[in-house]
C-alpha cells in the first residue's frame, strides 16, 4: 500500500463516482477502479458499495477514510516539517562572535534580518574568543563564527569569508601627551606601550604588520581577549590601545580616539563556518550574513 492509493480511494469517496474521481486524479477510470480493486484485495474486504449510479462507503469503507485522510495529514506534515527545516525557518544556528562584529553593527544587522525572515529558528549568540571559536566550530559547538583572521581559520574544513574591513585607530587616556595631535603616524608608535587585542594569538598579523613597519617588534605592555578591556586599560593609562574603528562607537570615560595614517593597520572580520554543513538554518544565515538575496 502506497500514499497514493489513499489519496485514490479518498478522491472515490469524497466524489461517489468512479469517472468524476478518476477526472479529478488525472488518470483514466479503469486504472482508478483497478487500483481500489487491489487495494480491497490488501485490506481483505470490499471498501465500496458499487451500483449503476453512484458509489457508496461499505462501514468499512467509512473506518478507512478517517484513517486515511489521518495517514495523509500526517504524512503531509512531516514533509512540510522537513521542507521548512532545510529552508532554515526552523532548528538552530549557534553564532559565536568577537567584539568587533557587535561594534560595527554587522552582528546585529544579520541577527535582526534572521528573526525577521526565520522567526521560528532558535539563535544562540555567544561571545567566543577568536582562536576558540575555529576549534568550537570544527568540533560542532558552534555553527558560525565572527572573527578577524588568524592561522586558524586556513583549516582545509572551514569556510572563512571576509565580510568587514575598517582602519585601525589608537584609543588613549586623554591625558596622553600624543592626544594633543588630530592624527597620529606609526612612527609616533614607536616607543610606546601598546595594548593589542590578543596580539600573539588572534591577531598575530597586527603584530607582525607592526613590526615590518616599524623596523623592530613594537613594546607590547598588554594583550587582552576582551575589547573592553583593552580599552580600560587605555583609559588607565598604561599604553596606546590599537583597535578597530568602530570602537569609536564606545564611549569610555577618560578615552579618546585619534586615527592613524597607515591602511596596512586595517582591521577586517571574518565570517566562519564549515565547507561541510547541512542545517538549513546555518544556511539561511550564511545568506543573510553575505548579503545575498534571501528566496522567499
Amino acid at each position: 500500500m502506497e500514499l497514493r492509493h489513499l489519496r485514490y480511494f479518498l478522491a472515490v469517496a469524497q466524489e461517489g463516482h468512479f469517472t468524476r474521481a478518476a477526472e479529478r486524479l488525472n488518470i483514466v477510470p479503469p486504472a482508478l477502479s483497478m487500483q481500489i480493486k487491489a487495494l480491497e484485495e490488501e485490506l481483505g474486504g470490499p471498501l465500496f458499495v458499487r451500483t449503476s449510479r453512484k458509489v457508496e462507503l461499505t462501514e468499512a469503507g467509512r473506518l478507512f477514510q478517517i484513517e486515511a485522510q489521518r495517514t495523509l495529514d500526517q504524512a503531509e506534515k512531516a514533509c512540510q516539517t522537513v521542507r521548512r527545516s532545510l529552508r532554515g525557518e526552523t532548528g538552530q544556528v549557534r553564532i559565536g562572535f568577537a567584539g568587533n562584529a557587535v561594534f560595527s553593527g554587522k552582528l546585529t544587522h544579520d541577527l535582526r534580518t534572521f528573526r525577521h525572515h526565520y522567526p521560528d529558528a532558535e539563535m544562540v549568540v555567544s561571545e567566543v574568543a577568536p582562536l576558540a571559536q575555529a576549534d568550537a566550530i570544527l568540533t560542532g559547538q558552534l555553527d558560525i563564527g565572527y572573527t578577524p583572521d588568524h592561522d586558524k581559520l586556513h583549516s582545509p574544513a572551514l569556510l572563512a569569508e571576509k565580510i568587514g574591513l575598517w582602519k585601525r585607530i589608537v584609543a588613549m587616556a586623554d591625558d596622553h601627551p600624543l592626544s594633543r595631535h588630530p592624527r597620529l603616524t606609526v612612527e609616533m608608535l614607536a616607543a610606546e606601550p601598546l595594548i593589542l587585542y590578543d596580539a600573539h594569538g588572534a591577531d598575530e598579523s597586527l603584530y607582525a604588520t607592526l613590526r615590518h613597519l616599524l623596523g623592530h617588534d613594537p613594546h607590547v605592555s598588554h594583550c587582552s581577549a576582551s575589547s573592553l578591556s583593552v580599552l580600560t586599560l587605555a583609559a588607565a593609562a598604561q599604553g596606546l590601545a590599537l583597535v578597530p574603528e568602530p570602537l569609536m562607537n564606545i564611549s569610555v570615560p577618560g578615552v579618546v580616539y585619534r586615527p592613524l595614517d597607515e591602511p596596512e593597520l586595517a582591521a577586517n572580520l571574518m565570517l566562519v563556518s564549515r565547507k561541510q554543513d547541512n542545517n538549513g538554518a546555518t544556511t539561511a544565515f550564511l545568506t543573510i550574513a553575505r548579503g545575498m538575496e534571501i528566496r522567499e
